[in-house]
């Protein structure tokens, strides 16, 4: 039994799991075990928008059993202190774990540059309990603050400074400008009172974007009265705020942001280390130390050749370096050709406050600069495209109700246009009518297909038949008049019912095309198909109406009301009154049967019962 151990549930160990779950899947003498001292993936570059009260605390925590849930992983919860190369052991307080293949991807942590007081009187923003110790930081700062008399006192609450003007400080800068005018408003405080500012010690804020968008960023922060502070000088951090040079900058609120060093057990482990605390591997990622230990994320000190510096620590460095390690290891029990590590990175995002964002994306030989709104779209697209891989629909469809759907105060970068909610309850009444014409319009066809089957008045007329005898056919198909003035009043509003909604004549031709081939006989007339489909679309409008009077299945009703509209238009057969059936079901899709319906009880039910299904678990086929 060859035993794999991924130490660490961060992007990298995630992302390396997976790809060792797949290679091995049919290998029944491989164990893969993933170790992570906590029982959630935490999505690290979303932790500024729950220290800032723009989403949810649980959405930026995916439960690894979740992630690798009916897959070839076992998960443990524990908290290494120790690795033993030499007897290939790793070990806890409580427990000792073999293996013959290491992955160590622990990440790093915030570095202080030996800055005193840095680490005793500043915030971090490098963890899930980072972000919400952060977020009641700020309320309760601001709660204290509307109850405080002394105008110094209040001021200092009401300061909040970032250091370090990376992505990490720039983005959070962004979010709390946000966060301050919710609180104001619920506080009752002047905006002009609070101050927000983002200093470092570099000559300008993200380094590492072009100067364009350098200087698109600076002015979207000015904007948002955020105060930029670069070349500075940072010599301390005391419970009273930020000493600059040798002057304070006064702030009961400091958060460090300002750099990254390796966790505290890549700093003992006795291998080759540089740039603090980052191990240095070969091309195939391997500890130069020890062939059978492999480095993933932001542990890894690796310079590609051409290259004069080290991979960057960024989350697609993780996701590249991922697949990599996991083919080599796969290579090296089944004695096949290792792969070097040859990254090509496609460039950076970071957004200011949700709805602007500056990015530099593309091809490693082609980036493109983009800034508000494709910069949002841009990073929320990626967003999703690696929630994908790692926990399927279910995280995506999270993702999207919290960034689009679930937002409070239009803070998304579509604004509030999708995020307006109202009660269900308001539905109901157009709901029980349109289920009612749905039924009224079933039950009234419902006589004439059992009288006759063979009069086919649902679909129209071959354009072979002859023009007397369509016109006959028509005339009987829309009335239960006796006399032949009624007979004709009716052929002239069935006319007009058919044009008045007009069809692209493209579609009318693939419409034509489908009705010869499925309807038509060679001399004008129906197949047996046409009276069977005048059956089924009768029965569909009678159940249609049920299900969405009684609320079942809405959704699913509703979009069939939508599509059963479109085949008729499509059909050259429907009158003005189609568009609001239309209107109205794309109205009732969204959770209408959960008020009053039968939906309240039945898809909860439904879904605790799909759940449990394997293929569904494994592939992730559900909401929450």
């Amino acid at each position: 039994m060859k035993k794999i151990v991924v130490l660490g549930g961060g992007y990298g160990g995630v992302v390396t799991s997976k790809h060792l779950a797949k290679l091995f899947k049919k290998d029944k003498d491989v164990e893969i075990k993933l170790i992570d001292r906590n029982p959630y993936h935490t999505l690290l570059t979303e932790l500024h928008e729950v220290a800032a009260n723009r989403a949810p605390e649980d959405s930026v925590k995916i439960e690894l059993k979740k992630i690798f849930a009916g897959q070839k992983v076992d998960v443990v919860l524990d908290s290494i202190d120790h690795i033993d190369f030499n007897a290939k052991e790793l070990r806890s307080e409580k427990s000792t774990y073999k293996y013959d293949y290491l992955v160590i991807g622990t990440g790093c942590k915030p570095t202080f540059f030996g800055i005193p007081g840095a680490e005793e009187h500043s915030l971090t923003l490098w963890s899930y309990e980072d972000a919400v110790r952060l977020k009641e930081q700020v309320r309760n700062k601001f709660g204290l603050a509307a109850k405080e008399t002394n105008p110094a006192k209040r001021r200092k609450m009401l300061s909040f400074v970032v250091v370090g003007a990376g992505f990490t400080g720039v983005e959070l800068v962004g979010e709390l400008a946000e966060f301050r005018d919710e609180l104001c408003k619920e506080f009752f405080i002047d905006p002009s009172e609070v101050r927000l500012v983002v200093a470092d010690m570099a000559p300008k804020i993200l380094p590492i974007l072009p100067d364009k968008l350098i200087e698109k960023a600076a002015k979207r922060l000015h904007k948002m009265n955020v105060e930029i502070i670069t070349s500075a000088k940072i010599t301390g951090v005391t419970p009273s705020g930020v000493v600059l040079g040798e002057k304070e900058l006064e702030a009961d609120t400091v958060v460090w942001t300002a750099g990254v060093e390796g966790s505290d057990l890549v700093g003992k482990l006795d291998v080759k280390q540089e740039g603090r605390k980052r191990i240095v591997t070969n091309d195939k990622l391997q500890s130069v130390d020890h062939e059978n230990v492999y480095i993933v994320g932001d542990n890894i000190f690796f310079i590609p050749e051409g290259e004069t510096r080290p991979v960057p620590q960024m989350v697609e460095n993780a996701e590249q370096a991922g697949p990599v390690i996991a083919h080599n290891i796969h290579a090296d029990i089944h004695n096949k050709p290792k792969k070097s590590y040859k990254p090509g990175f496609h460039g950076t995002m970071v957004c200011i406050g949700s709805r602007y964002g500056v990015a530099n994306v593309g091809l490693p030989n082609k980036m493109f600069m983009l800034t508000g709104f494709l910069a949002m779209f841009s990073k929320h697209l990626i967003n999703m495209y690696y929630l994908f891989t790692v926990a399927g629909f279910n995280k995506v469809w999270t993702y999207m109700m919290h960034e689009f759907f679930h937002v409070n105060n239009r803070r998304s970068f579509v604004g509030g246009h999708f995020a307006k909610r109202s009660p269900n309850f308001w539905l109901l009444p157009l709901r029980i009518f349109v289920g009612y014409k749905w039924l009224e319009e079933g039950l009234d066809k419902l006589p004439k297909i059992f009288k006759d089957p063979s009069n086919i008045f649902l679909i129209p007329a071959s354009p072979k038949a002859d023009v007397v005898s369509a016109a006959s056919a028509a005339a009987s198909d829309v009335t239960q008049a006796v006399d032949a003035s009624a007979a004709a009043s009716a052929v002239e509003s069935a006319s007009t019912a058919v044009t008045a909604l007009p069809v692209p004549g493209f579609i009318k031709s693939i419409v034509n095309w489908f009705m010869d081939i499925f309807f038509y006989t060679s001399d004008g007339g129906f197949t047996a198909l046409a009276t069977v489909f005048q059956f089924f679309m009768v029965f569909m409008e009678i159940a249609l109406g049920i299900m969405i009077i009684v609320g079942l299945f809405t959704a699913v009703a509703s979009a069939a009301t939508v599509a059963l509209g479109v085949m008729i238009w499509s059909s050259s057969m429907a009158s003005t009154e189609m568009l609001w059936y239309m209107t109205a079901g794309i109205a009732l899709i969204g959770g209408s049967g959960s008020t009053f319906g039968l939906d309240y009880y039945v898809l909860p039910w439904l879904k605790k019962q799909w759940k449990r299904i394997p293929l569904v678990r494994r592939w992730y086929l559900y909401t929450e």
